[in-house]
């Protein structure tokens, strides 16, 4: 047989559309432990976009297979083997994807690529329970697609061959033409995608991406395998402040450790003398001061006491309705978002797995080993459970194995475990360790959507005096949600008093991540949109720390990137040059964020504009009338930032984030002892330099030893 040039028009197509339907058959699962706020889209509800909310992201993902089918065909000249070949890498990376989504409720990521080439081994971890029948299956159907592809080819006369007859110079180079333009289109696509502004962001953008990174597998399923993928391979980080080198980097260590000296000189405390826990309320704010409700009942008097008796006040956060990891990365790293460049959306996803130092909060307690980390939620979320690791967190508790969370109560017909169970969790784990340790938790329990979940809700709201009528769907989700906040005040209460009769000093950072997507008539008037950005938090310590009571008088406004720096304040502890610069930072600027919107954050473009600043007051503030101090202050920190995230890694081994130790151990060793001894007290020595010099090292401990 002799097919016209059109049948293999129609059958590249096909087999394009094949291709596209196997990668998204690949993550058309939903979670299997608790209800996703993201519904499930397959391959059908990703085609039908088209025509129901006119987005063409699957053609713009069978152009993108189509460039890198394009190439197969013309690098080997064979119609049907680059056919068979294309649709086989298809089916296999499809079933990796499937085993990854079932195992870990997670996309392929480019990290994942990374770790095959270095550990194959680790790719066996995706395997879950039955997978055999699975793996037998796509075999099956390899070995169909190989033979049917060898029959077309036996009895096509031309052998597939796209270009005929004998190969000149010119038919060659069209070949490698060919080529060359579409590999080089794909990888022109693939690195700009993710960066806004560029070509490729605006054509994706215009085909109607609408990138969705807090959940990878739902990004996939509404955005497309590849085009989802294809958006976390390169992503601009930040640009190169202007004067970045060795030489400046060393001055601004010298400056800070100026400073930090200063600072100390007037405390007394270590960080590590206390445990600290840092609580991610999700969700949580006080809906009685959102613009135009009002409800019948407070739902938070307990938190409110607490605010009243406590460093507290009200914390600028960067999401509305979401990005709850960016929120928590500012946190645990000091490093603000305001400071990277628009195209990275989610550092949890396109920075975090690429970077070889990550310094956080935690270290700071022998280096990590010290803390822990806790979430009733999938250990996927957000790519957590991989970045936990790199934050030095030894144990991660969650759904998922090994270290899986216990108690997992939900309240009434909430899909989500409450916060009773996650502090239990918490405490149970602290009773278990005697000595000093960071906690890392962040809640689930007053996660979207919010759907009447509540037995005996006594919660009302309604529209205030002279403010316009709430949606019916509107109140009933503000009531289940004031219901939540109003459970989430009893457990923290409990919490609080549970920590009060422990036997050592504790700390509390606690802070809700955003306000809930809800308030949709709030949110269609563009002046409540910082009200809509601005969430509680507190910082409390039990009645064994020496800071009990504490309550500082320039903390009404924050945002999380201070939370180190404040909670070093008020513990009245001794700081790190990193926490010293963070805490005159915040002397002249209470918070910032990046520019926010007054309505759901779609992660799809960050507007234009500059980040929001708030004085002690909460007033705006414009960064064109900066006194010197303060620009100068801004500009260290873009360079403090982009050395951690894209830089060299010049401060990594200067000792800038680690806190300086408290009183001396002297080991006195005579001649008269064993020499072993002498050596194991200089090893002791020598371990504890080392450990200090290595990012947010332990709080260091100065020995003096003492050969005589």
């Amino acid at each position: 047989m002799r097919l016209p040039w059109w049948g293999y028009v129609l059958l590249f197509v096909l087999v394009d559309v094949l291709g596209i339907a196997m990668l998204q058959w690949g993550v058309a699962l939903s979670s299997s432990r608790a209800s996703l706020s993201s519904p499930l889209i397959g391959f059908w509800g990703f085609v039908e976009q088209m025509w129901t909310l006119g987005r063409f992201v699957f053609v713009l993902n069978l152009l993108i297979l189509g460039l890198i089918y394009a190439f197969v065909l013309l690098a080997t000249n064979r119609f049907w083997l680059s056919s068979g070949t294309v649709l086989v890498v298809c089916t296999v990376i499809g079933v990796v994807e499937r085993f990854k989504v079932m195992a870990r409720y997670e996309a392929i990521l480019p990290s994942d690529v990374r770790l095959a080439g270095s550990n194959a081994g680790e790719l066996t971890t995706f395997l879950p329970n039955g997978s055999q029948w699975l793996i037998c299956g796509a075999v099956v159907v390899a070995v169909v697609i190989i033979a049917l592809c060898a029959l077309a080819s036996h009895f096509d006369a031309t052998g597939g061959r796209v270009i005929r007859g004998n190969m000149n110079i010119g038919k060659v180079a069209g070949r490698l033409g060919g080529c060359l333009v579409s590999m080089a289109l794909v990888v022109a696509f693939s690195v700009s995608v993710g960066t806004v502004d560029t070509w490729a962001n605006t054509v994706a953008h215009t085909m109607g991406d609408m990138p969705s990174m807090w959940d990878s597998v739902y990004d996939s399923q509404r955005n497309g395998a590849l085009l989802a993928f294809a958006r976390q391979l390169d992503p601009r980080v930040m640009t190169e402040p202007q004067g970045y080198s060795e030489a400046g980097m060393d001055a601004l260590v010298k400056r800070y450790q100026s400073e930090a000296k200063t600072i100390n000189a007037k405390r007394d405390a270590r960080l590590t003398d206390s445990s600290v826990i840092f609580v991610l309320s999700e969700s949580f704010s006080d809906p009685t001061r959102v613009p135009g409700v009002k409800l019948n009942h407070d739902p938070m008097p307990k938190i409110r006491a607490v605010k009243e008796s406590t460093t507290s006040g009200l914390m600028l956060s960067s999401g509305y309705g979401g990005g709850t990891a960016n929120l928590e990365y500012q946190a645990l790293t000091g490093l603000s978002m305001a400071n990277f460049d628009p195209s990275l959306t989610s550092p949890y996803q396109q920075l975090v797995p690429g970077l070889t130092w990550a310094p956080t909060v935690n270290q700071s307690w022998d280096g990590g080993e010290r803390s822990v980390a806790f979430h009733p939620y999938q250990s996927s979320m957000y790519s957590r459970a991989a970045d936990y690791k790199k934050f030095g967190f030894p144990h991660f508790y969650t759904l998922n194995e090994p270290d899986v969370i216990s108690p997992q109560v939900k309240k009434d017909n909430s899909p989500y475990i409450d916060d009773e169970s996650a502090y239990t969790s918490v405490l149970d784990w602290m009773k278990r360790h005697k000595d000093s340790r960071f906690v890392q938790l962040a809640t689930m329990q007053n996660h979207m959507p919010y759907h009447n979940w509540y037995a005996d809700n006594a919660f009302s709201a309604t529209a205030a005096p002279g403010a316009e009528r709430l949606g019916d769907d509107e109140t009933v989700s503000i009531n289940t949600y004031s219901k939540g906040v109003n459970i989430t005040d009893e457990a923290t209460a409990t919490f609080l008093e549970k920590l009060d009769k422990l036997d050592r000093p504790v700390t509390v950072v606690w802070y809700g991540d955003h306000l809930p997507g809800i308030y949709s008539t709030a949110g269609s008037d563009s002046a409540n949109s910082l009200a809509l950005h601005e969430s509680d938090y507190f910082i409390w310590s039990n009645k064994r720390a020496a800071s009990h009571g504490t309550k500082l008088s320039n903390a009404t406004y924050t945002s999380p990137n201070f939370f180190m720096a404040q909670a070093a304040e008020h513990m009245d502890a001794k700081v790190s040059p990193y926490l010293a610069f963070l805490t005159l930072l915040h002397e002249r600027i209470a918070a910032i964020e990046p520019p926010v919107v007054n309505k759901i954050q779609g992660w799809n473009r960050i507007p234009e504009g500059q980040p929001i600043y708030l004085n002690a007051k909460g007033e705006p503030m414009s960064a064109d009338d900066f006194d010197a101090k303060t620009k100068e202050l801004m500009h260290d920190y873009r360079l403090i930032q982009y050395d951690i995230t894209a830089g060299r890694h010049y401060l990594e081994n200067t000792g800038f984030m680690t806190v300086p130790g408290g009183s001396p151990i002297n080991l006195d060793i005579s001649r008269k002892s064993p020499t072993s001894a002498t050596g194991s007290a200089v090893s002791m020595a020598r371990s504890v330099v080392v450990g200090r010099t290595r990012g947010c090292a332990p709080a260091g401990l100065h020995v003096d030893v003492a050969t005589r």
